[in-house]
């Protein structure tokens, strides 16, 4: 059994369900620390809700690679005066199993079928972590006094609210003036096979909520009532049919989704008094929070709505244009897989949207995504050591061990 396979497996059977890490940060530290790691613990968030992170970083000198010759540098991208700070970023937590029955085995019992490793956070993430680990084992193995830094930023609330996560981490670290240069997300990015897609980006996320007013009534006298549905329909036609922007080459145009809408009392006789609706923006570089919030409340206005408005700003788009990140991210996986990557910003919010407020190169990539948060979640055995390498790779070549 290869070690990250049996890295994998070992956090698969610690019960992580969000917020709780079950020691898999305490396992990983200890991997880390022999390495030369000085490891963090920031514990964060309410008594009923609390969080686990880990910061670990690379301070110097190896002292299992003591006997390991140095590899001479092919082409330097960071300095030898000033190291850059690359990160390995992820989370130990994992979303509830579901209906235990519906599972074809324990959902923390690592379990193999037909080349396919099955367990809740298989795929997302702990695969990720574990095969980040190992790639640095290797690699300060080969190169005890690399020209890079490397940090791991680890948090057990990405699936929940992340409120005390990987944003409280990144938060103390601005205040300690660190600096960090590249961060790999270890989010489950492909798509068919391993390593056809990473992310350079994602789009930002902002909810409101909508409460129109209207007049309760009976509903046989509608002259002496408002209906708040009736009133919000043409403002919710025009509404749908906005295009907020064109997006651009790396993200598609912004969207607006109701989410919910829920009014009355549950008597069908009875006009209802307000209308709560619920809704989100998936919106691209293109446009602001401010602009749109704007742009929405002029529709609102243009309608003579009398209302109430609530905003929640879930993350702010980031974008890593191709530059040195994503040249050696794409250099690895092609000299592992054969792959020419697809660089993409679709899909959901990530722990990305906080590290790319103090890191300027940012991406995600990990294994397949088919069954994230799904039952029987699995990865291919087979794609376990690749994604290794791969990690492995994007070292090597950011510290001018490898050709790009």
């Amino acid at each position: 059994m290869s070690r990250a396979l049996q890295l994998t497996e070992q956090l698969i059977s610690r019960n992580s369900v969000t917020p709780d890490d079950a020691d898999c940060q305490h396992i990983i530290a200890d991997r880390l620390k022999p390495l030369g790691f000085e490891c963090e613990t920031i514990v964060s968030g309410p008594e009923n809700f609390r969080v686990t992170n880990l910061w670990a970083k690379f301070k110097g000198f190896s002292p299992l690679a003591a006997e390991a010759p140095a590899q001479p540098a092919i082409k330097s991208i960071a300095t030898e005066a000033l190291p850059k700070t690359f990160v390995f970023a992820g989370h130990t937590d994992v979303v509830p199993t579901g209906p235990l029955e519906q599972w074809h085995s324990n959902p923390f019992t690592p379990s193999h079928r037909n080349g396919v490793l099955y367990g809740r956070g298989a795929a997302d993430m702990k695969t990720s972590i574990a095969a980040m680990v190992v790639a640095v084992e290797e690699f300060l193995a080969a190169n005890p006094k690399p020209n890079l830094s490397i940090a791991f930023l680890l948090t057990s609330d990405e699936e929940g609210p992340a409120n005390d996560g990987t944003v409280v981490v990144c938060k103390q670290l601005q205040e300690r003036g660190e600096q960090l240069d590249y961060c790999i997300v270890g989010e489950p990015t492909s798509v068919d096979r391993l390593g056809d897609m990473i992310k350079n980006g994602r789009r930002g996320t902002m909810s409101g909520k909508l409460t129109v007013k209207g007049v309760q009534g009976h509903i046989a006298y509608p002259h002496l009532a408002k209906n708040p549905i009736h009133l919000f329909a043409p403002a919710l036609a025009e509404l749908v049919s906005m295009e907020w922007d064109k997006g651009n080459e790396f993200f598609p145009a912004t969207s607006w989704q109701v989410s919910n809408m829920h009014s009355g009392t549950g008597a069908s006789n009875i006009i209802p008094g307000d209308l709560v609706v619920d809704f989100n923006f998936r919106f691209c570089t293109e446009s602001t929070p401010e602009s749109l919030q704007q742009r929405l409340q002029a529709v609102l206005g243009k309608h003579q709505l009398d209302y109430n408005l609530k905003w929640v700003i879930g993350g702010l788009p980031f974008l890593t244009t191709p530059g040195e990140l994503v040249a050696a991210v794409r250099g690895a996986i092609q000299a592992e897989t054969g792959l020419a990557t697809e660089l993409s910003t679709t899909g959901g919010t990530s722990d990305g949207r906080f590290i790319a407020k103090v890191c300027s190169q940012v991406i995600e990539f990990g294994p397949i995504n088919a069954s994230i948060h799904k039952i029987n979640e699995h990865v291919l055995v087979s794609d376990i050591d690749p994604l290794k390498n791969i990690y492995k790779g994007v070292l090597e070549r950011l510290a001018g061990l490898a050709d790009q």
